[in-house]
């Protein structure tokens, strides 16, 4: 075992002992002209509930309270301050997970009343995140967004930060305070991360500008977390991605290569899921591994229609795109709505009535129904924009047709009886030229 996953264990034996309570505060009423898809609270206290269970923490109980504002002393009311401060003592409980964007504050505020450990929502997302990077990128994203949040915490009255210390030159003048030091500490910190992700940014676009050398499109998968993506890319690759009932079950991206009905194909890449109230600072950090998604040439976005909160859980990932500036998202998007093997009969045949060019695909990622229609919406999504070529060639012109095969869509074959074979195949119009290079006068 190696010392990262000896301490990966570790944090799980010590989380499985956190007795925990997780506390989901919404809005009874909503903000005058406020617009969009109201969440069910039912299902968003599922979602913090499997977010707690993501780390292993042993989730005594999850209430839900209704507020008509937000306070900005401790975000809960005087009264709920109280009542929760009694159970968390007569139930021992050790942590108490907030599924709200706290200020520091706040979060202070509601520590001293608990007398226990507050983690809002972005610092139970920060800590899935961590738990889960694998590769040396993904650590280094998640390190960045945890010092921003840590950065922005630095106000509590610690007893180490009351102090004043003698400066050592590298660490500050002298009477700077140690909250002082921490803070540039962190900020030395971020910036070499920061110049490290730089580097993988380039890396990744040397990568692409290869691949751009063999014709194989990119086809990123998006979609809320546990929509089902990383089954979604089992079915299409026959890969092995971890794909798990889980939320952020996949983090680090996946690439493989897939095969399109007309023997064409395109590198598919597995992003991370997305989630309602994404904290800003892992947007920015997972700016790099999010730049395939921009660059893709076709998105599928993975929907789990057999949730409640489906078409809130659309807005969401629209919106991180609109953030990550993908551009034209919709015109390059095919939308997946996965899971159809958990609705009812009626309901999966009006979804199977919708049809046409640009509808959704109806799929279950997990029966393998509805993905060659899937293949085929991909394929012609990829086709936009590109040109059919005819081309004649001798039978004896093996290499030359091995060489479509592999670098265009064969569209039809048609082998005469003079031995001329007759082909029309389909490429990228910035490759019109390459391939009537190639084949001189036999291409038309």
């Amino acid at each position: 075992m190696s010392e990262f996953e000896g301490a990966g264990r570790r944090e799980e034996a010590v989380a499985a002992r956190t007795r925990t309570l997780v506390v989901c505060p919404y809005l009874t009423l909503r903000a005058p002209g406020e617009r969009g898809i109201a969440r069910n609270p039912e299902a968003r206290r599922e979602e913090a509930v499997g977010l707690a269970l993501a780390i292993n923490l042993d989730v005594v109980d999850s209430v839900l309270v209704g507020l008509v504002e937000i306070r900005p002393a401790a975000y809960l009311g005087k009264g709920k301050v109280a009542e929760f401060a009694q159970r968390i003592e007569a139930d021992q409980i050790a942590l108490v997970v907030v599924d709200a964007a706290l200020s520091p504050v706040q979060q202070r505020n509601l520590e001293k009343a608990f007398k226990a450990k507050v983690i809002d929502r972005t610092g139970l997302i920060l800590e899935i995140f961590g738990r889960r990077a694998r590769t040396a990128e993904g650590a280094l994203q998640v390190e960045l967004a945890h010092l921003g949040y840590q950065r922005s915490r630095l106000v509590r009255s610690w007893t180490h930060l009351e102090r004043q210390r003698g400066g050592f030159g590298f660490l500050g003048g002298p009477g700077e305070t140690q909250i002082e030091t921490d803070r540039r500490l962190i900020q030395e910190r971020m910036v070499r991360i920061e110049r490290d992700l730089e580097q993988v940014k380039k890396t990744r676009a040397l990568h692409r500008a290869s691949r751009a050398d063999v014709p194989y499109p990119i086809v990123a998968l998006v979609g809320y977390t546990n929509a089902g993506k990383s089954t979604l890319f089992n079915r299409l690759t026959r890969a092995e991605v971890l794909a798990a009932d889980m939320l952020f079950a996949t983090l680090d991206p996946t690439m493989r290569l897939v095969k399109l009905p007309h023997g064409g194909a395109a590198i598919l890449s597995d992003t991370v899921g997305f989630i309602s109230d994404l904290p800003t600072m892992l947007i920015s950090a997972f700016r790099a591994t999010l730049e395939e998604v921009r660059s893709a040439d076709a998105i599928v976005h993975v929907r789990d229609i057999a949730h409640v909160d489906s078409d809130a859980q659309a807005r969401d990932v629209a919106t991180i795109l609109a953030e990550i500036e993908v551009v034209d998202a919709a015109d390059k998007t095919v939308e997946v709505r996965n899971k159809i093997d958990r609705l009812d009969p009626e309901h999966r045949a009006a979804l199977a009535a919708e049809s046409g060019e640009g509808s959704p695909i109806a799929v279950s990622a997990l029966t393998g129904e509805g993905v060659d229609r899937l293949l085929a919406a991909i394929e012609a999504k990829l086709a936009r924009g590109r040109k059919l070529i005819d081309l004649s060639l001798e039978s004896a012109d093996g290499q030359g047709l091995h060489w479509l095969y592999e670098h265009t869509e064969v569209m039809t074959r048609c082998d005469d009886e003079d031995g001329a074979i007759r082909l029309t195949v389909r490429v990228p119009a910035d490759a019109v030229d390459r391939v009537r290079r190639r084949f001189g006068a036999a291409a038309r």
